[in-house]
């Protein structure tokens, strides 16, 4: 009996505090589903706030603005489940250490991830290429169609699809073909001793002036890049648009080809007397390593044409 009477007692103190502890966690646990679900919502909020403002300000890429309006939505949930694990009296201090020994290793798990991130952020701040803009670095060259936080998407000039992680492109010279509005070009034809090199010159200078793509400022000129006993090898310089640097130098090479073809001589039609022809604007100066930049892989470059 007295046993019976011991377990009874013994079962209403559990049952007691088991109902002060269900009391006391019920409160915790309803301020924690109320701390969670205002803490989402200040999250969404502060993010969508923090991406709108940083989409005002000038030179910051889409990309980026997303990127940190996300770090800053993360961020803020993380301090929100911190903030409910304290209310169940867990120590937060432990809970912080245990969360930055998780990052750092991680961080060493992913080196080659986060240098991909690293160099997209870069990238998207400095902006050495945008979306359209055609480039070329030691490995890679085309067209860039997406610029994202880990790798860069390009179209080569053949229509291949291409996908360069972005820490190749921000550890190497980037050459932007599209990034200025204009841009050089040469065309070399050599002639024989028997053409009179001041006609050819002024013969070059003429279809080069009556393309209405080649820009008359800086202007085009024709000058003897080199000569030898038995010919003579003319360059003509000109500046173009950077959209029409390719469509004016196929052209142009294929007027130059055509009227040395047809007249092989000194006369070409049209052509003044010798006495009215003006002097060509000439240089006679070396020029090395003064070419304009070279063309992208797959790209017809400028031939020299021997008459």
């Amino acid at each position: 009996m007295d046993q019976a009477s011991e377990f009874v007692v013994a079962t209403r103190a559990a049952l007691a505090q088991l109902s002060a502890l269900a009391v006391q966690y019920s409160f915790s646990a309803v301020g924690a589903i109320v701390l969670l679900i205002l803490g989402w919502m200040a999250a969404g909020l502060i993010s969508r706030w923090a991406h709108r403002g940083l989409s005002r300000i000038h030179g910051i890429d889409a990309t980026l603005s997303q990127f940190f309006s996300n770090i800053i939505r993360y961020a803020i949930l993380v301090i929100v489940v911190v903030m409910v694990l304290g209310q169940f009296g867990v120590q937060t201090a432990s809970v912080l250490a245990a969360l930055g020994a998780i990052g750092l290793a991680v961080g060493l798990a992913l080196q080659g991830t986060l240098q991909n991130i690293a160099a997209g952020i870069m990238l998207l701040v400095l902006r050495p290429f945008r979306v359209g803009e055609s480039i070329e670095t030691g490995s890679v060259t085309g067209t860039i169609v997406d610029v994202g936080l880990f790798a860069t998407e390009l179209r080569t000039a053949d229509g291949v699809y291409r996908l360069a992680p972005n820490s190749t492109l921000w550890n190497v010279p980037i050459t932007n073909y599209s990034r200025l509005k204009t841009r050089r070009n040469e065309i070399s034809a050599s002639i024989g001793t028997d053409r009179d090199i001041g006609r050819t010159q002024a013969k070059l200078m003429a279809i080069a002036s009556g393309d209405r793509r080649v820009l008359k400022d800086p202007a085009p000129t024709v000058y003897v890049a080199e000569f030898d006993a038995g010919s003579a090898k003319l360059t003509l310089r000109y500046w173009t648009k950077s959209s029409d640097w390719w469509e004016t130098g196929r052209d142009l090479t294929r007027e130059v080809k055509l009227a040395f073809d047809k007249f092989p001589g000194d006369k070409f039609p049209g052509d003044k007397s010798p006495e009215q022809i003006p002097d060509p604007q000439v240089e006679t100066r070396d020029v090395t390593g003064e070419s304009g930049p070279p063309a992208p892989h797959g790209a017809d470059e400028p031939v020299t044409q021997r008459t």
